[in-house]
């Protein structure tokens, strides 16, 4: 399979990296020249536009930020669709909102292109372990034959059903660990009151039935949570505003999840 790969920021380089040390011919595109360049030591190749890495790909994986970007990049002047051939695959790893993959779905199907949706969680050391958890959602045979590409730098691969579905996942996911961070900020904060340094207390902690990945984050950081916030403060605050909307068009009433979140976002000087 010939992949196509475009978002080469922190995680989306390392994974287009163990996808060409997989074997698969590769072809990479980038807005800026630089971001290409630590790339070539590689067998990949590089394309002048999103349609034309789409002519020479089986495979096209998007791991741009956001709904904008992707729309930009594979339905605009140039874009990814405009180069697939029928019976490609589009896969798109961004965190975005479930209809943004469905509304690409529609303009894909004429063309004879299969849309999966294919978030990723882990980071960069999880891609250079083999272990990036990578949530699917659309047509199973489509990822099924995208599954030996997402395998170079994922395990496990889990397909939750249609497509978007995919999506929901990975935004529950960055729900929770957002309503974590204020507990766990929380319970730090009430111990230090209490009189029990925080560094001690992360200590017992996380060694402890209330241990998460949200308090290690919060204990590295010695108790704050601006270096976080400064970090991924705003991608918490999209992934929550699409939670909830995704919650509000089903109809389906949320609580304590989003409640605790929000508190985590104002903690962050960010508002919903």
């Amino acid at each position: 399979m010939r992949v196509g790969f475009i978002g080469l920021g922190s995680q989306g380089g390392p994974m287009a990296r163990r996808i060409v040390e997989g074997g698969f011919p590769t072809t990479l595109w980038a807005r800026r020249a630089a971001s290409l360049e630590p790339y070539a030591d590689t067998a990949a190749r590089t394309a002048d536009s999103p349609a034309a890495l789409a002519e020479v790909s089986d495979l096209v994986c998007l791991c741009v930020v956001g709904d904008a970007d992707v729309r930009e990049v594979a339905a605009g002047q140039n874009g990814v669709l405009a180069g697939m051939a029928p019976g490609s695959i589009l896969a798109i790893h961004a965190t975005v909102h479930p209809d943004t993959c469905r509304e690409l779905a529609e303009l894909a199907a004429p063309k004879d292109v299969t849309v999966i949706d294919a978030p990723v969680s882990g980071g960069a050391p999880a891609v250079e372990a083999g272990r990036l958890l990578v949530m699917v959602g659309g047509d199973a045979e489509a990822v099924e034959r995208a599954r030996p590409v997402f395998e170079t730098y994922a395990n496990p691969i889990v397909h939750l059903g249609d497509l978007g579905s995919g999506q929901s996942a990975k935004l529950l996911n960055n729900l929770l660990f957002t309503a974590n961070l204020a507990t766990a900020h929380g319970a730090l904060r009430l111990g230090a009151e209490l009189g029990i340094d925080p560094g001690r207390l992360g200590e017992v902690i996380t060694h402890g039935t209330a241990n998460s990945f949200a308090l290690g984050r919060v204990v590295a950081a010695g108790g704050s949570l601006d270096q976080l916030a400064a970090h991924a403060g705003d991608l918490l605050l999209k992934d929550v505003r699409l939670v909830a909307d995704l919650a509000s068009k089903a109809g389906v009433a949320t609580g304590i999840e989003v409640g605790a979140a929000d508190a985590t976002l104002a903690l962050m000087d960010r508002k919903r």
